[in-house]
């Protein structure tokens, strides 16, 4: 697996299929790695596109720096990545806490080698609710009570997290154990110090960054996520991203690209098709 080096120093982790095909970056969700897509890559491959994934910071086979995280290095690091790769017209695509690089993306780097923009499960717009956020999915005494839980017991909350990740309210588990197992393994690997910061970013307010957002816009979402409920977040994405399309996954859990993996890859297909 290749390496890039950021600014300050920390490595990190990435794949790419090559080739001459429009670039799609996938940017993975708490607490997993590019692994995440592993089963999503050959599709669009075979679609002819130029795939890349890497490893968040702390998380995957990244390095594990000491310094504290926020959204403002997290983007530069996928910036890092775009730059690396010399990508042009590329679409980044975030899911579910990935959604917060994409949108900081946009505020604070140039677009011009972006010519699309996919939230998938994401945390976008503003997921705290806060006296101007009222609709947002939760106060913030809410993210720290979680990332608490995380702290007590990294291994076990992990265990908890990816079982709802692939759940639904009205369907439960809609992965076999062995996905499940494959995925609580990657997500063990992430830096306990690390998960736990990264879970006080969900709750960033994002929307100012979402309204930076001038290129073509997908949201996917499934209306049974337990981890991101659809109406605090890819519901309320289009009164922020003009023009933004909104499909959602009908039973979807939050893991939908696993769970439901032929609806998910189809509505990215027919987005990447008329871009």
């Amino acid at each position: 697996m290749p390496t890039l080096t950021t600014a300050d120093n920390v490595t990190l982790h990435y794949t790419d299929t090559g080739g001459t095909g429009r670039p799609l970056v996938l940017v993975h969700g708490w607490p997993l790695s590019g692994e995440a897509f592993a089963g999503n890559i050959p599709t669009f491959v075979d679609a002819g596109y130029r795939v890349v994934t890497y490893d968040r910071r702390g998380f995957g086979r990244s390095g594990k720096p000491s310094g504290d995280v926020d959204y403002d290095i997290l983007a530069d690091d996928l910036a890092a990545v775009v730059s690396h790769l010399a990508l042009r017209g590329a679409v980044l695509l975030g899911f579910s806490m990935g959604g917060g690089e994409v949108a900081r993306y946009f505020s604070r780097h140039s677009s011009e080698p972006i010519a699309g923009a996919i939230f998938s499960g994401s945390i976008a717009p503003a997921l705290c609710v806060t006296d101007d956020n009222p609709d947002g999915a939760m106060p913030i005494d809410g993210f720290q009570g979680l990332a608490e839980q995380c702290a007590a017991d990294h291994p076990g909350f992990v265990d908890q997290f990816v079982t709802n990740f692939y759940s639904s309210a009205d369907g439960g588990l809609q992965v076999d154990e062995e996905t499940r197992q494959a995925a609580v393994a990657i997500g063990r690997r992430s830096d306990p110090r690390t998960a736990v910061q990264t879970i006080l970013l969900w709750a960033t307010d994002l929307r100012a960054d979402c309204r930076a957002i001038k290129v073509p816009t997908l949201a996917i979402h499934g209306d049974g996520d337990l981890n991101v409920p659809i109406d605090a977040s890819s519901r309320r994405l289009p009164d922020y991203v003009d023009g933004a399309e909104l499909v959602v996954i009908e039973g979807g859990p939050h893991g939908s690209n696993v769970s439901h993996k032929q609806q998910w890859e189809g509505a990215i297909l027919d987005f990447l098709g008329r871009l």
